[in-house]
C-alpha cells in the first residue's frame, strides 16, 4: 500500500521522523469504494479516521423534518471524520457517502491513540489538523449567513471545481443552504463558470 500522499500531507505540517512513518504504513489500511457507499451511517460511532486517496465524498444528516442536508464535501488530500463521533466515541449525528469511485485510506481510533502516545510530535500535528478543520467550519457558517447564493455557489466552485459532475444539484443546493430552485436560478445568470 502506498502512503506517500498522506505522508507528503503531515509532512508538509512538520517533519515525520523515520519511526513514525514507519508506524503509519503499518496502521493505516486501503480500500477503494464504490459510489454511493457509506463509510458511515448517522447513529454508528466513528471507528476509523479517512484520507481520501482519489475520490470525492460528502456528510449529510437529516432535519427533524427528514429533509437531507449536506454538511460538508471532501476530495482529493483531505482527512475526513464525523468530529463528534470520533473523538467522543459516540454515535454520529451524520452520515459520509462516497460520490465518486473512491481510494480511501484509513486508520483505526485505536491506532491513532497509539500513535499519539508513541510519537509526542505527532501531537503537534493532530493539532494542526484539527485547527484546519476547524476554522474551515467556522469560515463556512459565517459565510452562509453573510454571502448571496450567488456568491456561495462561486466560492464552492473555486474550492471543488467539477463539483456538479461529482454531486446532484439538491445535495450542492443543501450545502449551500438554499433551495434547488434558487440553485437553478443562480446558475442560470451570467457570468458564473459551471
Amino acid at each position: 500500500m502506498d502512503a506517500d500522499l498522506l505522508l507528503q500531507t503531515l509532512t508538509f505540517i512538520a517533519p515525520l521522523s523515520a519511526g513514525l512513518q514507519q508506524a503509519f504504513a503499518g496502521y493505516i489500511t486501503e480500500d477503494h469504494y464504490p459510489k454511493k457507499h457509506l463509510l458511515l451511517t448517522e447513529g454508528q460511532t466513528a471507528k476509523k479516521i479517512f484520507f481520501i486517496k482519489e475520490g470525492f465524498a460528502r456528510a449529510y444528516y437529516y432535519t427533524k423534518e427528514g429533509k437531507e442536508c449536506t454538511s460538508w464535501f471532501m476530495g482529493q488530500g483531505d482527512i475526513m471524520i464525523s468530529i463528534y463521533s470520533f473523538l467522543t466515541q459516540q454515535p454520529a449525528a451524520e452520515s459520509i457517502e462516497i460520490l465518486e469511485h473512491s481510494v480511501i485510506q484509513s486508520m483505526s481510533w485505536t491506532d491513532l491513540q497509539a500513535i499519539y502516545a508513541d510519537f509526542k510530535e505527532f501531537n503537534y500535528i493532530g493539532r494542526i489538523v484539527t485547527e484546519k478543520y476547524y476554522i474551515q467550519s467556522e469560515e463556512r457558517s459565517i459565510l452562509l449567513r453573510t454571502l448571496s447564493a450567488r456568491e456561495r455557489y462561486e466560492l464552492l466552485l473555486k474550492s471543488h471545481p467539477g463539483i456538479l459532475k461529482k454531486a446532484s444539484m439538491g445535495q450542492v443546493a443543501s450545502y449551500l443552504g438554499i433551495s434547488p430552485e434558487t440553485l437553478s436560478r443562480v446558475r442560470g445568470k451570467k457570468g458564473i463558470l459551471t
